[in-house]
């Protein structure tokens, strides 16, 4: 691992989320939450650290939600912005900055770095045929067009991705190609554009990643970045054609802008020149003093683009720093399903936070618990909970509220003071002083969930003490021991407020306000006098309350509706049958009938045997719906008959005549009836 000693300052970067949606806990778990939690460590050991955020608010998914509901790119993006924004500001996510690429400093900053690489000769120009719009006069980016899926035949496959079957396309992979824009089939035109020679690259890339950084970058990082380079890379597009986004720097070159893979890094450089020009800071030491440490916190998609693609485009301008390290997550998937905005199957941050007030330090708690540092995990409400009542505040929330309560208790709020030491008092107190060296080993490794286990465990031995010592029982015949033992507890809960702060920011404030602490640094734990005796202490509060089944059932039940309905959605109808002549559809006789009877059918599931009464007479009709309906809440009920169907015999049973149903795309059937009751025998005209 590189000596983070030889470092003065740090930049931290977390990637920068899309503004045409909220954001969910796979975001947050696969880059703001250990982001948000190694800057406050570092904060809290007193180092220097700007921490830059932002919004990512130009491509071609942003055009396409703004086509879609009649509105400019721009509405689009300020209206989520300010969501995103707002949402990770309530969470806790301590950025020093969250800036957006929309913002005028940003395009300069772009149209800069673009304009040094341009003059160096570091782009390859080149024309190429490309779909274009003839009726709306425009090239055609990937998600710009559709058509059919060559793999599994969907109709509605994007130029990049067929979002049925997964697999990755190109736009002349699609059966039947036509323009989101016009509906028409597009044609080919030749169109001019940048390439960013990567290829050019790869000796110093293999170098610079495969033997500079072979045993500090995280296995998943370093594995996929080794894949790319052994497969050879590629010249690279850095523009595109489209309205939207930062205009390419040279003349002749209306209608086409920065590919946005190109111009949404240089956004952390632009926000910490925004930054810097508020504070009045220099910018350029967060970035290009070989004494700053640089860290990008991402998710596995941005591997590429972070570890390959932008230190390529630094080395080449040539005055700035290169990461030092890139510790990307995998991904979180929901109650065993891959999160998805498209099918609405996420836990949304903003709908969170109304519908949990006062416990975003709960979820931050569990999605660093199941963090997916090394391989994809789930998020399920019942683990939620579970955590919740079974961790938080069984263990961390019970030990902090039982010292409180008994040193209110006995000795008025008072810190008491320490006698004679046991062996026990001794040990613990030595186990104690280990905790934040074994903490801040796991966070410099980026081992989130390696540290917040230790943090706990820290609780789990107070509570240990506690439960151990009996204070309550001692304190009839033992008043000085039960102060050395409450001292000890409480020297425990100032240390579990400075070492959970990174982790539970919001519980360690309050933590920090009922023990009285003015802000506590990291060399300040271990310590086992950071509260001195006769401090005064503020009366007890309840760190976290149980999580009841019905909160949870709720939560389930809300995913439920939205997995039923992207069933519906989803289901393909089947396709219209072939066209009959009048004559055929008169000759089938449909009338309404009375369910007398109804029965299942013996050693069947599907079948149920009902009698009914058509006007005419008292027929028996054999019917697959008994997985759908009950027999007895069937009686009386109308339906609709075909009355005239040549009888079959179903299991030994003649049925004479079909009921009619209709099935919906979820599979549920319904009983065709008349919307009023009617005189048996009545026709279906």
């Amino acid at each position: 691992m590189n000596d983070r000693g030889k470092f003065k300052r740090t930049t931290v970067t977390s990637a920068l989320p899309y503004a045409n949606g909220p954001i969910h806990i796979g975001h947050l778990a696969g880059v703001y939450v250990p982001a948000d939690i190694y800057v406050r460590y570092l904060r809290s050991r007193g180092e220097d650290v700007l921490f830059i955020g932002g919004s990512d608010e130009h491509g071609v998914p942003i055009t396409i939600k703004a086509r879609q509901q009649g509105v400019t790119p721009q509405e689009i993006v300020d209206r989520y912005h300010a969501m995103i924004r707002d949402s990770f500001r309530d969470f806790g996510i301590s950025f020093d900055i969250y800036s957006r690429t929309s913002l005028p400093i940003h395009h300069q900053t772009a149209s800069e770095f673009f304009k040094i690489l341009y003059d160096k000769g570091e782009f390859i120009e080149r024309t190429s045929l490309q779909y274009y719009d003839e009726e709306t006069r425009h090239f055609l980016a990937d998600r710009y067009i559709t058509g059919t899926c060559p793999h599994c035949k969907y109709d509605k496959a994007y130029g990049d991705q067929c979002e049925s079957c997964g697999t990755s396309l190109s736009p002349d992979d699609l059966i039947d190609p036509k323009s989101v824009l016009s509906g028409n089939p597009p044609v080919k035109r030749e169109t001019k554009h940048w390439y960013l020679p990567l290829d050019k690259y790869e000796p110093w890339l293999r170098e610079w990643i495969l033997e500079g950084h072979r045993n500090d970058w995280k296995v998943n990082v370093y594995g996929q970045c080794k894949s790319w380079i052994d497969q050879g890379l590629q010249p690279r597009a850095v523009t595109r054609d489209l309205d939207w986004g930062v205009q390419v720097p040279l003349p002749d070159t209306e209608g086409k802008v920065l590919y946005v893979w190109f111009d949404a890094p240089i956004g952390y450089i632009s926000a910490t020149r925004e930054w810097a020009e508020k504070c009045g800071k220099d910018w350029e030491v967060w970035w290009k003093d070989p004494e700053t440490r640089l860290i990008h916190f991402i998710g596995k998609d941005n591997i590429v683009f972070h570890c390959i693609i932008f230190p390529a485009m630094l080395k080449q301008e040539g005055s700035f720093i290169l990461p030092d390290n890139v510790p990307a997550f995998e991904f979180m998937n929901l109650e065993n399903d891959k999160i998805s905005t498209s099918r609405n199957w996420a836990v949304w941050l903003h709908e969170y936070l109304k519908d949990f007030p006062g416990k975003q330090d709960v979820l931050r708690y569990v999605l660093t618990a199941n963090a997916p540092e090394t391989k994809d995990n789930d998020f399920t409400w019942k683990d939620f909970q579970a955590r919740n009542n079974n961790e938080l505040l069984a263990i961390l929330g019970n030990f902090f509220n039982r010292t409180l309560v008994l040193v209110h208790k006995y000795f008025d709020g008072k810190v008491p003071e320490t006698g004679p030491l046991n062996d026990y008092d001794k040990s613990v107190l030595a186990g104690m002083a280990e905790f934040p060296g074994r903490i801040a080993a796991g966070l410099e490794a980026f081992r989130f969930r390696e540290s917040l286990n230790e943090m706990m465990n820290l609780a789990r031995l107070g509570n240990k003490y506690l439960t151990d010592s009996e204070p309550w029982k001692l304190i009839r015949t033992d008043e000085a021991r039960v102060k050395s033992i409450l001292n000890i507890s409480l020297q425990i809960c100032a240390n579990l407020s400075v070492l959970a702060w990174p982790f539970l920011p919001f519980t360690a404030e309050r933590m920090s306000s009922m023990l009285q602490l003015k802000e506590m640094k990291w060399k300040d734990a271990g310590s086992a006098d950071i509260l001195p005796e006769g401090h005064e202490l503020n009366p007890p509060e309840l760190l976290f309350e149980k999580i009841e089944d019905s909160v949870i059932e709720a939560q389930v039940k809300k995913l439920e509706e939205t997995r039923k309905q992207n069933r519906s959605s989803a289901a393909a109808l089947k396709p219209a049958k072939e066209s009959i002549d009048y004559e055929l559809f008169a000759r089938m006789d449909i009338r309404v009938a009375t369910i007398l009877t109804a029965e299942r059918v013996p050693k069947t599931q599907k079948l149920l045997k009902l009698t009914l009464d058509t006007g005419l007479d008292h027929r028996t009709v054999v019917s697959g719906i008994a997985e759908h309906f009950e027999p007895e809440a069937l009686i009386g009920k109308q339906v609709c008959l075909l009355a005239n169907l040549e009888p079959r015999n179903l299991r030994g049973i003649e049925s004479k005549g079909m009921i009619l149903t209709a099935e919906d795309p979820d599979g549920k059937l319904s009983l065709i009836a008349p919307g009023d009751p009617v005189v048996p025998g009545s026709e279906i005209r």
